[in-house]
């Protein structure tokens, strides 16, 4: 049985839960079962953090599957001390990450590895471009070296 929690807070964060069947549209899922395991595994206050890092910024809502809630319950978890002292730098990082092509880029790992961790390890690449030591360094694959 869903703990009923997961119904209550997916409609506070405008997510609709929709059949298992059906194929979702923009701020619709069908992961429920996932989210009932984050839930009950992580806390309310974790999937709270959660679902607010996937409803309430801009590039995240298209395909909210299983594979993304993972993910960012991962990072979540990970990156608690990010969270806890700057939340609204957290929030603009996941506004600013184009997460739908990182997904449709994973998925091309289905059967290599988990998309889960290819996502979660695409998604950490970005936030530690905004947080880490070299913030300000830029993208990984950004240089424009010139050989000789």
């Amino acid at each position: 049985m869903i703990d009923p929690r997961v119904y209550s807070i997916c409609e506070e964060y405008g997510i609709e839960i929709i059949d298992g069947r059906a194929y979702p549209d923009v701020r619709q899922t069908r992961a429920v079962a996932t989210m009932d395991r984050i839930l009950r595994n992580r806390g309310e206050a974790h999937f709270r953090m959660v679902m607010s890092t996937l409803a309430e910024t801009e590039n995240n809502q298209g395909q909210l599957d299983e594979n993304l809630f993972w993910a960012v319950s991962d990072l979540v978890e990970a990156c608690q001390a990010i969270i806890e002292e700057r939340p609204t730098e957290w929030l603009e990082c996941f506004d600013k990450t184009p997460v739908g092509q990182l997904q449709f880029i994973a998925r091309d790992l289905s059967g290599i590895t988990h998309q889960r961790h290819a996502i979660a390890g695409m998604l950490y690449e970005r936030v530690v471009r905004v947080f880490g030591p070299n913030a300000a360094q830029g993208d990984l694959f950004d240089e424009r070296r010139r050989t000789a």
